[in-house]
C-alpha cells in the first residue's frame, strides 16, 4: 500500500473491518497454539498496529483494523477500497513466515490462514507470501474467450462420464505453457474461496455474490468434467492465469462471507438443458474489459443493487435456459448428506457417523468437548457442535445442516489422512 494511503487509514478513516489469524501444520490441518502473530501497514512492516497469540484451536482473536471508506468497494474506483497489512507469524520450532498484502475491507471478516513447518523439516518451505492486488482494481490479462460448451464427439474429450466435486483441484500457478510454473494441490472449496475472494469484493450484496460464485464453480467443475488441460498433454486441472482460468493466489486471505456461502453451495454448478457439462460461464469486470454475451462483474453488482436474486442475475447475462444444477457426488467424502438436518432428539446411524468424526476432530482441537457415539442427538452433542461451528465460522445453531456436515467431515478427512499431498 501506497505511504499516502496508510497515512490516511492511520489519521482520517473510521470505518473497520476485521482480520482473524489461523495457524495449522501443512498435514492434517493440526492447530498449533500459542503462535505470535505481530499485524502492521504493508509499507510500514516495523509499525506494529497489535501483537496476539493463538488459542488451543490455533485462532487469534478477530482483530478490528482500519480500511478506506465502504463506498470505494461499491462502485469502480481509482481508490484503492481495501487495507493492505502484513502478519509475521512465529511459533516455537516451527519456521516463521511473514504474509503482506492481507486485504481488509470494511465490515467484513478477512480470514488468513497460515501454515508453519517444523524447524525439522527437510523440505524448503514458502517464508515469505505477498498478496497481489483483487482483480478489479489490478491490471491483469483479460481472458481469452472459450465455447462455453465443449464438443464431446471426439474420442478421449470427456473422461468423467458424471459431474463430480473432486476433492482436490491441481492448479498450475502460471500460464499453461509456463513449464517453470509451480502446481498445487487445494481442495475444492478452499480453491473457489481463493479465487472469489481474489476476484470479487466480499461488500457487495449476497445475491451478487451467490451469481459469482456459482460462475467460478460452474467454470471449474467444467475443466474437472472435460479433463480440459488433461487431454492437452497437462497434469493440472486449471491455471491461475486470468487470460485462460481464474485468478488464484497461493497463501492469500479470504472473506467469511465469502466462505459461508462456498460451504452453502459447493455442491452447485450451472446448466441448460440437454447438455450434461457444467458451462464454462466466463466473465469480465465489465468496465476496463467489456464482454456482451458474459456476466459483467460490476454490472452483476448492480443488478443486486436494485434487489435482483442470484439466478436473475445469471439469466439476465447468460439467458433464460441457465439452471442450477447438483453435482452427482463428492469426491473423498466418507458419506453423503442425509438430507435433513441432525438437531437435538435425532437419533440413527448418520447421528453415530457424526459423532464418531466429531470425537476423532476434538482430539486436534480440544476445545471441542469430546462425545460418545451413541447415535442419540443429546445435550452434549449440541455442544461440541456449538463449539465446532465457532471454530471453522459457520452461524452457531447446535444444528447439524448441509453446511456443517460437509465442514465436519472435511475437517474429520484433514486431521485424519496420514499423508497430506503437496
Amino acid at each position: 500500500m501506497p505511504k499516502q494511503n496508510i497515512r490516511y487509514l492511520q489519521n482520517n478513516t473510521t470505518d473497520e473491518g476485521s482480520l482473524q489469524v489461523n495457524v495449522e501444520t501443512p498435514s492434517g490441518r493440526l492447530p498449533i497454539q500459542d503462535a505470535q502473530v505481530t499485524i502492521s501497514y504493508t509499507g510500514e512492516p516495523q509499525s506494529t498496529i497489535e501483537e496476539v497469540s493463538t488459542n488451543s484451536s490455533g485462532q487469534t482473536e478477530q482483530v478490528r483494523l482500519r480500511t478506506p471508506p465502504l463506498e470505494y468497494s461499491m462502485e469502480p474506483s481509482e481508490q484503492q477500497p481495501y487495507a493492505e497489512y502484513t502478519i509475521q507469524v512465529s511459533a516455537k520450532g516451527y519456521i516463521p513466515v511473514n504474509v503482506s498484502g492481507i486485504q481488509v475491507l470494511p465490515g467484513e471478516t478477512s480470514v488468513q490462514r497460515v501454515s508453519l513447518v517444523s524447524q525439522k523439516t527437510r523440505i524448503n518451505p514458502v517464508d515469505h507470501i505477498v498478496i497481489p492486488a483483487n482483480t478489479l482494481f489490478g491490471d491483469f490479462p483479460s481472458k481469452i474467450p472459450e465455447s462455453e460448451i465443449k464438443p464431446i464427439e471426439e474420442s478421449g474429450e470427456i473422461v468423467l462420464s458424471r459431474v463430480v466435486v473432486p476433492e482436490y483441484i491441481i492448479v498450475h500457478d502460471g500460464a499453461p505453457s509456463d513449464s517453470t510454473a509451480r502446481d498445487y494441490y487445494v481442495t475444492y472449496k478452499d480453491y473457489i474461496k481463493n479465487v472469489a475472494s481474489s476476484e470479487i469484493y466480499a461488500t457487495w450484496p449476497d445475491a451478487a455474490l451467490r451469481a459469482n460464485i456459482l460462475a467460478i464453480m460452474s467454470f471449474t467443475l467444467n475443466r474437472v468434467f472435460t479433463e480440459w488441460y488433461r487431454n492437452k498433454g497437462y497434469d493440472f486441472t486449471i491455471t491461475s492465469s486470468t487470460a485462460f482460468d481464474h485468478k488464484w493466489v497461493y497463501g492469500r486471505n479470504i472473506f467469511e462471507n465469502i466462505s459461508l456461502i462456498v460451504d452453502e453451495i459447493f455442491q452447485n454448478y450451472l446448466s441448460r438443458p440437454n447438455v450434461k457439462q457444467p458451462i464454462l460461464t466466463q466473465y469480465c469486470d465489465g468496465q476496463r474489459v467489456s464482454c456482451p454475451n458474459w456476466m459483467s462483474q460490476w454490472g452483476s453488482k448492480n443488478l443486486g443493487d436494485r434487489g435482483y436474486n442470484f439466478i436473475e442475475i445469471l439469466r439476465y447475462y447468460y439467458g433464460n435456459d441457465m439452471y442450477v444444477n447438483e453435482a452427482d457426488e463428492i469426491a473423498g467424502i466418507p458419506a453423503s448428506w442425509p438430507r435433513e438436518d441432525l438437531a437435538l432428539g435425532s437419533r440413527g446411524e448418520k447421528v453415530r457417523q457424526m459423532q464418531s468424526q466429531l470425537a476423532r476432530i476434538s482430539r486436534a482441537y480440544p476445545a471441542i468437548p469430546t462425545i460418545a457415539a451413541d447415535g442419540i442427538y443429546g445435550p452434549a452433542t449440541e455442544e461440541a457442535v456449538e463449539v465446532f461451528q465457532s471454530i471453522f465460522g459457520l452461524p452457531v445453531t447446535g444444528v447439524v445442516d448441509y453446511s456443517t456436515w460437509y465442514k465436519i467431515s472435511e475437517i474429520y478427512v484433514a486431521v485424519t489422512r496420514i499423508a497430506e499431498l503437496y
